[in-house]
């Protein structure tokens, strides 16, 4: 077959399906061979958009060459002579409820104004010191809905005033906040738990659809510079950024529980709480995938503990050798042989649940997409929170589509 294809990585796809080596491993798992070496890549063609293991993939977020191998890996076949004939020209499509979708799409703006009242109602209003003077601050009702609509939006705080004229017309708001009024609110420490709160209340429509969850964390920079770097010894000024710790459904891309963190946070003593408190807030939690850096004896135990299984790859230099297990993590040390076991022998298997670790990623991109890989909040506390309303607005917008897909209703516990 002779053909001109302009994208490279669709090329080098190309030639690596002639080559031939790629192996179906599942319903819609792939191995496909390394262009340039030894190994392979695993390609998942599951119910979201194809995924691969390749660094070209997960650090760029692109379709990579591999995912474009298995599609013509799909179109080829060989006749008894071993030439190449093209059986089919029709690119691979994914199975899509439209009309759900269209329905969930052009109703979402006015869906999630109402859902997010519903949200913001069971607030509770803290108690005025009635010995402060001057003007009576916004409520933490209005704040909340203000604040959250807002980083839904994307406007800047000047234009999203006329958002909060909109809500009060709308009686979804008591009184349209000053336009700077909002970052002011957003600044404050004690609507931190709030918002958390929240983010649980946005989930939890969905307990009874997801049992399997995928953990990671990822990186959202802000408008500051290392400002002291950059004077003190001249070098280049670098953004700082925020970290999301997030667990997520892997049918519904829906946040479960999040940590916000410092950049420079590891990411696996984070594992802990955020399993803990989406089993707490009642999710079954049947299985639960995160990469290599999550791996330790205290966490395969813990999600073993809550009877679920955890898909959490090891690192080259694991043994399960009893010298190289250490008196303090005997605890963990069962469930560890177990799953290590189950990777070394059963690798296929093993990765086919690991994968399903790539819809955490997914989400990542579609908050990113959506709302902005920016913060535009200037203080910690104030970054902090404004994070924390783009997983609920995530997660509202994740509603709004269920509703239409599943015929979920929506009902939000009170705070």
């Amino acid at each position: 077959m002779n053909q001109t294809i302009e994208n490279p990585r669709e090329a080098r796809g190309f030639q690596i399906a002639q080559s031939g080596g790629i192996v179906r491993k599942g319903m819609n798992l792939y191995k496909v061979p390394a262009q340039g070496g030894s190994g392979t890549y695993t390609v998942n063609f599951g119910e979201h958009e194809p995924t691969c293991d390749c660094p070209d993939c997960q650090t760029r977020h692109v379709r990579c060459k591999h995912q474009f191998a298995v599609e013509y890996f799909l179109k080829f076949e060989k006749d008894n002579q071993g030439n190449m004939t093209v059986t089919e020209t029709k690119r691979i499509t994914y199975p899509q409820n439209w009309k759900a979708y269209n329905k969930a799409q052009t109703s979402e703006v006015e869906s999630f104004d109402n859902l997010l009242k519903d949200l913001v109602s069971s607030v509770e209003e803290p108690e005025r010191d009635d010995s402060l003077t001057g003007r009576k601050p916004i409520s933490f009702a209005d704040g909340l809905f203000c604040s959250i609509q807002k980083v839904y939006s994307q406007l800047s705080s000047r234009r999203a005033h006329s958002l909060y004229r909109s809500a009060r017309g709308k009686e979804q708001i008591d009184k349209a906040p000053n336009f700077n009024a909002i970052n002011k609110f957003l600044n404050k420490e004690n609507i931190t738990p709030v918002l958390q709160e929240l983010l649980k209340l946005s989930a939890l429509p969905l307990k009874s659809v997801e049992t399997q969850f995928a953990v990671d964390s990822s990186g959202f920079r802000t408008t500051r510079f290392n400002e002291y770097c950059r004077h003190k010894h001249h070098t280049k000024g670098e953004h700082n950024w925020v970290k999301a710790h997030i667990m997520v459904g892997v049918k519904t891309n829906t946040v479960v529980s999040a940590e916000i963190t410092h950049s420079r946070a590891n990411d696996s003593p984070y594992f802990e709480p955020l399993v803990k408190r989406a089993h707490e807030d009642g999710f079954s939690l049947n299985e639960v995938s995160a990469d290599k850096a999550y791996s330790s004896k205290m966490n395969l135990k813990l999600v073993d503990d809550l009877g679920g299984e955890s898909y959490i790859p090891f690192k080259k230099n694991v043994s399960d050798k009893p010298a190289r297990i250490k008196t303090h993590n005997r605890d963990g040390h069962n469930v560890w042989i177990r799953m290590y076991h189950y990777f070394k022998f059963r690798n296929d298997e093993f990765m086919e649940h690991y994968h399903k670790r790539s819809n955490v990623e997914t989400t990542f991109y579609m908050i990113k997409q959506k709302f902005g890989e920016t913060l535009k909040s200037k203080n910690e506390i104030a970054q902090k929170n404004e994070l924390l309303c783009k997983l609920i607005a995530h997660n509202i917008v994740v509603l709004i589509h269920e509703v239409e897909e599943l015929g979920i209703n929506i009902e939000f516990p009170n705070l």
